[in-house]
């Protein structure tokens, strides 16, 4: 805003006009000298102007400035509260030791798979020998950084046949040495279905192997298995490729980027995948 020839009024030096201007700093003639003062912030607390238009229109000016001060110092504020929380969380995942295997896959029966998208949580079975047999398995190895690969083996076909038809990351708080109930729940942000066309494409085995049978495709008994967490990665990376929907891309990359921040993964150093179905 041009305040040039404009008479002002200063608390202390008196009646004097304004002779040069700047972004930052304005310079008024007085009686007996001349003084440079910070623009606008000066106006308002030691100077006022004579005119009372230009004064109207000059606080509309410094109300903006004041407005976008206050925003710019939030955001700062903000964005070193969200620096400390993740260098906290951080910390938190550094002092405590990821298992190296602390994902988990289920096998879907026919009802949970009608369900499964609905409720979106599974279930880890009961035990079936031993003094806690009929109780609820716990999945004890499962915490925050976890993800929850849904598989199903369609009809009567070949274990090597098994889909991958979605998955899910546990919730922040879940620790699955505290479960009680043996159900997994989903986190509310982090869940994914796949199509009927991906999931045909997606097969358990290329990801999973038994170590001690690596090229046998037996699931046996239970309702779930622990896998590698570099797994996850491999799934999600696939399926990325696979799909074409730009919203469907972006919600796996989204699941993609929050999985390595929880494990701590190095991208640089993700293998192929090494299942049993090569």
């Amino acid at each position: 805003m041009n305040l040039l020839k404009e008479k002002v009024t200063h608390r202390v030096f008196g009646k004097g006009k304004v002779v040069s201007q700047n972004e930052s700093i304005i310079t008024i003639d007085f009686e007996n000298d001349s003084k440079r003062f910070v623009y606008p912030d000066a106006f308002g607390k030691f100077i006022t102007l004579k005119n009372q238009d230009v004064a109207d229109s000059l606080n509309e000016v410094i109300s903006e400035k004041q407005e976008q001060e206050a925003l710019l110092a939030k955001k700062e504020e903000e964005e070193k509260q969200k620096i400390a929380l993740e260098q906290e969380r951080q910390q938190q995942l550094a002092d405590r030791k990821i298992h190296e295997s602390s994902q988990i896959a289920f096998w879907l029966d026919e009802q949970e798979q009608e369900n499964v998208f609905n409720d979106w949580s599974s279930s880890t079975g009961e035990v079936q020998s031993g003094p806690n047999k009929g109780r609820p398995n716990r999945a004890a190895r499962l915490r925050s950084n976890s993800a929850a690969l849904l598989t199903v083996r369609p009809g009567e076909q070949e274990e090597s046949n098994r889909r991958i038809i979605g998955l899910y990351m546990v919730p922040d708080m879940f620790a699955g040495n505290e479960d009680e109930d043996g159900m997994v729940p989903a986190h509310e942000n982090y869940r994914l279905q796949l199509t009927e066309e991906e999931s045909e494409k997606m097969l358990f085995w290329k990801y999973y192997k038994n170590n001690r049978n690596p090229e046998r495709m037996i699931w046996n008994s239970g309702k779930y298995r622990y896998y590698d967490n570099v797994g996850t990665v491999q799934i999600l990376n696939d399926l990325i490729a696979l799909r074409t929907d730009e919203t469907a891309i972006a919600e796996a990359k989204n699941f993609l980027d929050y999985f390595i921040e929880m494990n701590l993964i190095n991208t640089e150093e993700i293998p192929e995948a090494d299942g049993a179905l090569k």
